[in-house]
């Protein structure tokens, strides 16, 4: 969310005056803020992209495009008023996550959107980018006010469980049947946790081949009061209503309150259906206000460590003691970490087999609005020193932490380009399959600020980051929309008291305001996956936005390049848990050598289950795969193996 502490609102007006009848005007369109429906500085950027795209050594001859209306997709997220038209700043407007897995075996990965008001939904792929609701009562959560989902085979039965966190209702686990039907097992397993949860990681930290879950809580920031939600310009006009907790108006002091401080939950999996909170007994207690975290391997010892984000305040880093216990190590590792942690993902983005860290910064760029041309600046960071006590610990903005092995890491965020501008999460594949891992950044504040763009960066060969949304047709979206009717007011009725309504109209003269105003607020991305969705061989996007439909981009790489090589790996653990989670994946072709983590982190706030991509640049064979498992087994696959395919490797005995 945005700890915008005082936001001023500019107002645009544009008037429709056609008469419906005698005394009858169509309603008063206001957009937030003046230039938010056609923005002049997106034309500019695009052009300045496109022209330094001509100098890059990376391919990038391909394109995206949004194919929301033929994949037969129609969930659509929805929000509490509190970030529409009961508008405060209030974590509300952090949105919703995205996962996604293969729920019911049939080989093509499904979508499960969570969402604040109306119900989630999972969508079956059908293949070639086609998709059916096939969402049960149970999954839908309906009365829920949910935030986050993470796929994860809890019971290593084979197939992906859902887990879903929620604002004060409860979360929620589910076992899936291995045909994509699921069971609420919520209560009997333990982690039907009531609070302002967020992210849900699971990773085996005491690798005895279950599954462990980190949740990830972010502090009281909602009143006692229920309230209804407004129903929304687009929905239908029936008897449902629902109701939500306000937030509090002081929200984003929180952080200075200790007896707001609401914290994280270290779940230890007993037997595949039960957890047990083990918080205390092994040393990981966080009371920072956190969204997510990551499990990362830091000093390489083969135990799965913890990067624990904080959206004000310091970033803490526990370091995993042989599964016995966490110490924190915070301080020693990362001196500096990002005020206000929103995303985060390890990866190795250099090809030096080690894995580096890139923590998205939302909460610093809150302090100020800046124009478009300061967005690959840091923040100046206008809050004061009271509202930041971190002792001079803090960036305020994105940090990459460039691994140099044995434990050590380099802060190098402005060297390789990977500042961006109200960023969210971030997701991470090889889009244009050369063999480098690239990166998509999640951003945008929607109502009552301007537009922001999406920031996809082309990994330069492991030298840096090029920024590539226009140049790959991430932005602009489609028809060139940066805007949609947020809501609507009734200024001669219940809303009459609303600011926008107290506020002078296109008529100056006061009592001469429209009787009706729709207010317009800007379109944004919270979260996204990177995945082959339609079955051709190259990585698709798509993505949960907030308050709108999502994006389903679809990539021509396939089409465009020629030589497309690339190999997909799937991972069966026996001794580790059955999806793999935490096992690192080395492969060589001739000199090169590429390795990915199986981490399942997908993007903002998620976790999912789907084959590694490994992009192959032009290798037509694959010489070797070794896989480190985390039950601390080798084992190595000889080649040669054929590329443009999926590749099973079970854990061997």
């Amino acid at each position: 969310m945005k700890s915008k502490i005082q936001v001023a609102i500019v107002l645009s007006v544009v008037t429709v005056f056609a008469e419906k009848g005698p005394g009858v005007q169509e309603a008063q369109s206001l957009a937030v803020p003046p230039d938010l429906i056609d923005p002049s500085w997106l034309g500019d950027r695009a052009q300045g992209q496109y022209e330094a795209a001509a100098a890059f050594e990376v391919y990038c001859d391909f394109a995206f495009s949004d194919q929301i209306a033929q994949s037969g997709i129609s969930f659509r997220n929805r929000i509490v008023d509190d970030s529409g038209k009961a508008y405060i700043p209030v974590h509300y407007d952090h949105g919703n996550g995205l996962s996604v897995a293969d729920v019911d075996g049939d080989g093509l990965i499904d979508l499960y959107f969570p969402n604040q008001v109306g119900g989630n939904q999972l969508w079956k792929n059908l293949g070639d980018g086609r998709f059916v609701d096939i969402t049960s009562e149970a999954l839908a959560l309906d009365r829920s006010i949910d935030v986050a989902a993470s796929f994860a085979d809890i019971d290593n039965d084979g197939d992906p469980d859902l887990y879903v966190t929620a604002v004060r209702s409860g979360n929620h686990l589910f076992a899936n049947d291995g045909k994509g039907g699921f069971e609420d097992i919520s209560a009997e397993s333990g982690l039907d946790y009531k609070g302002h949860s967020s992210g849900a990681v699971f990773f085996d930290y005491n690798r005895d081949g279950l599954l462990d879950l980190f949740l990830a809580n972010v502090g009281i920031y909602t009143s006692e009061d229920r309230v209804p939600v407004s129903r929304g310009l687009s929905e239908p006009n029936t008897e449902v209503e629902y109701e939500y907790y306000p937030g509090l108006k002081d929200a984003f002091f929180g952080h200075l309150k200790p007896e707001r401080a609401e914290r994280s939950l270290l779940y230890e999996n007993i037997d595949g259906r039960r957890f047990v909170e083990v918080s205390e007994k092994r040393g990981l207690v966080d009371r920072g206000w956190s969204g997510d975290a990551c499990p990362l391997d830091a000093n390489e010892d083969g135990w799965p460590d913890l990067y624990v984000l904080n959206m004000q305040g310091d970033d803490e880093y526990y370091q995993n003691a042989g599964g016995e216990y966490f110490i924190r190590k915070s301080r020693p590792l990362f001196p500096t970490t990002p005020w206000g942690s929103m995303g985060i993902a390890a990866f190795d983005y250099d090809n030096d087999g080690r894995m580096d860290l890139f923590v998205t910064d939302m909460h610093s760029d809150m302090s100020e609005q800046v124009e478009p041309e300061r967005e690959k600046e840091k923040s100046r960071m206008l809050h004061r020193d009271q509202h930041l006590p971190t002792s001079g610990s803090s960036i305020f903005g994105n940090a990459f932490f460039r691994s140099e092995g044995a434990g050590r890491f380099r802060e190098v965020s402005d060297l390789i380009g990977v500042e961006n501008y109200w960023p969210w999460g971030v997701s991470v594949g090889d889009l244009n399959a050369d063999g480098y891992q690239d990166l998509l950044v999640t951003a945008s504040m929607n109502y009552p600020y301007r537009y922001g763009v999406n920031s996809l960066f082309l990994n330069d060969r492991g030298r840096g980051f090029l920024d590539s949304e226009f140049v790959l047709g991430i932005e602009p979206r489609r028809g060139g929309r940066t805007a949609q009717p947020w809501f609507e007011l009734d200024c001669f009725g219940a809303d009459r008291g609303h600011r926008h309504c107290l506020e002078q109209g296109a008529d100056l003269r006061p009592g001469k305001r429209r009787g009706r105003i729709v207010v317009w607020g800007a379109l944004g991305s919270r979260a996204a996956a990177i995945i082959d969705l339609d079955g051709d061989g190259d990585l698709d996007i798509v993505t949960n936005e907030f308050n709108a439909q999502p994006m389903v981009l679809l990539s021509d790489l396939s089409a465009r390049k020629p030589l497309l090589r690339y190999l997909k790996i799937e991972l069966v653990g026996t001794r580790s848990n059955r999806s793999g989670l935490g096992a690192k994946v080395s492969i060589r072709t001739g000199a090169r050598t590429y390795v990915q983590v199986r981490d399942g982190k997908s993007g903002y706030l998620s976790q999912s289950l789907f084959p590694l991509y490994f992009g192959l640049g032009e290798a037509e064979t694959v010489d070797q795969i070794e896989i480190q498992w985390p039950s601390g087994r080798k084992q190595v696959v000889s080649g040669p193996i054929a590329t443009n395919g999926l590749i099973e490797v079970t854990e061997s005995p």
